[in-house]
């Protein structure tokens, strides 16, 4: 079999609604030399028989017991032959253009390891929520990845696998099972790779201009959600003091702030403005660089959480500014 340039990896469970898009879109790319490595990560829905409607030679198909998203993309990059591996979730997906301007990209530099470019956000239906992540693209730095997470979403990039490799790691509980994201992270298993990748392998991360994802915001949810995936944060940076100690010394305080920032917004959106408020209390404990730094963003947050306190539902719908929803990277 002659070995593609790209390797899409996309796990698959329950995203009935968004599959086929997403795979239409990879389709579509203009830069045809790539396989497609579908995960079915233990779906019972009806998404792997929307899949297996497609017959293009170029999708595979990888079934599984469910091992979630990092479990999925391990699965999928296990197998994958290509030069470069592109992350793609099933309910985003990509301009067409996406592969070939990365492809460009990579092949320009060789220093570049990760090649990502900025995101539209989209609702369940697929329309453009108006918000955008327009990340930082060049100088970016072990302090980048950590406080602010240039790279935006698991959609976004395209990883060299030679350096993916770099982060290569056996399970430690399957000693046959080749792992390059961590199985024990259910939430924050990106900013993980991201930091191992940069702080302990020391590659080289760089942007492209463009909007070349789109990643669908679905609203609903619990606060409880917005709790696991800080503790899964707080993990991540426990395992980065390992191998990175002086970055975590010296930005640790400011990426928590961030963070908490982030998980307020959340908060926000889901309604819970003591929530919001309380993680907004702690964002500026941890560091009120934010509010120097980013002052607009900052006042918009806590003003967003005590509305959501203080204001019935119905008026606070009502209000609500739909910047709120998400966080943009910068």
């Amino acid at each position: 079999m002659n070995t593609p340039t790209f390797s899409v990896v996309m796990p698959v469970y329950n995203v009935e609604a968004f599959v086929g898009e997403a795979i239409q879109s990879v389709l579509a790319q203009t830069f045809t030399d790539f396989e497609l490595i579908i995960v079915d990560d233990g779906s019972h829905d009806r998404s792997m028989d929307i899949c297996r409607t497609f017959t293009d030679e170029r999708i595979r198909v990888v079934t599984q017991r469910n091992r979630g998203l990092a479990g999925a993309r391990n699965s999928g990059i296990a197998v994958a032959r290509g030069d470069y591996v592109a992350l793609l979730d099933s309910d985003d997906r990509w301009d067409t253009a996406k592969l070939s301007l990365h492809y460009i990209h990579l092949r320009a530099d060789e220093s570049v390891d990760v090649s990502y470019s900025g995101s539209r956000l989209i609702d369940a239906a697929g329309r453009p929520l108006g918000i955008t992540q327009q990340p930082r693209l060049t100088g970016v730095a072990a302090r980048h990845i950590l406080t602010r997470n240039p790279i935006g979403n698991g959609s976004a990039p395209v990883i060299r696998r030679r350096a993916l490799d770099a982060a290569l790691f056996v399970h430690p509980q399957e000693p046959g099972r080749l792992c390059w994201f961590d199985e024990s992270f259910r939430q924050s298993e990106d900013i993980e790779l991201w930091l191992r990748l940069i702080g302990k392998h020391g590659c080289h991360f760089e942007g492209i201009d463009g909007l070349l994802t789109d990643y669908r915001i679905v609203t609903g949810g619990l606060s409880a959600n917005v709790i696991r995936q800080y503790e899964s944060w707080e993990r991540a940076i426990t395992k980065a003091q390992e191998y990175a100690p002086a970055l975590l010394a010296r930005y640790g305080a400011r990426a928590r702030a961030y963070q908490l920032r982030y998980l307020a917004r959340r908060a926000v959106q889901l309604g819970d403005g003591s929530f919001a408020v309380a993680l907004m209390r702690q964002a500026l404990a941890a560091s009120p660089w934010i509010a120097l730094q980013e002052p607009v963003k900052t006042l918009e947050t806590s003003v967003g959480a005590l509305a959501a306190r203080w204001l019935s539902r119905e008026t606070f719908n009502s209000l609500l500014n739909r910047r709120l929803g998400s966080e943009v990277a910068a």
